[in-house]
């Protein structure tokens, strides 16, 4: 059986030192954040996807929330000292992070935005974000994800 070929999040990982445990789910048709979690049968709460957005002052931010959750707008921008933030169209992830819908890890983007993970994360030994591609997702500790993208913890959702 050939092994999946490790995307620039799991590189970028391998070069920190970090454990981490990956996950595919390639012969699915799941989609939606939700559905992944079950095809992997993990809680929701404890996979999560990353969300980026952009403020009035044309300044991006990236967002980690559970797959279950909504994104607060205005716990967000709170949470990172902005009067407003809005999502970015889809069209503007691939230049913007080098990944697409469906597949953005928060490790290895072109350019490291401002990043703040919904404080539930805190709850859980590891969490499972994307792995850069879809159909991957890696699971780590978040303290783990940290030595890889700075980020702060707020309480960002619905």
């Amino acid at each position: 059986m050939k092994l999946p070929e490790k995307t620039n999040a799991m590189r970028i990982l391998d070069s920190l030192g970090v454990t981490y445990n990956t996950r595919f789910y390639t012969d699915t048709d799941a989609v939606g954040g939700v559905d992944v979690a079950k095809v992997l049968g993990e809680d929701p709460e404890q996979v999560f996807k990353t969300l980026v957005t952009r403020s009035g002052g044309n300044i991006n931010y990236v967002f980690m929330i559970p797959v279950n959750c909504e994104l607060d707008l205005k716990k967000a921008a709170k949470a990172v000292g902005e009067k407003s933030i809005s999502m970015i169209n889809s069209k503007e992830l691939l230049p913007l992070t080098g990944y697409i819908h469906g597949g953005c890890s928060p490790i290895g983007m072109k350019k490291q935005f401002r990043t703040v993970v919904d404080e539930t994360a805190q709850l859980f030994d590891t969490i499972m974000f994307s792995g850069g591609k879809i159909g991957c997702q890696i699971e780590a500790s978040p303290e783990d994800l940290r030595r890889a993208v700075p980020f702060e913890y707020a309480d960002i959702c619905v």
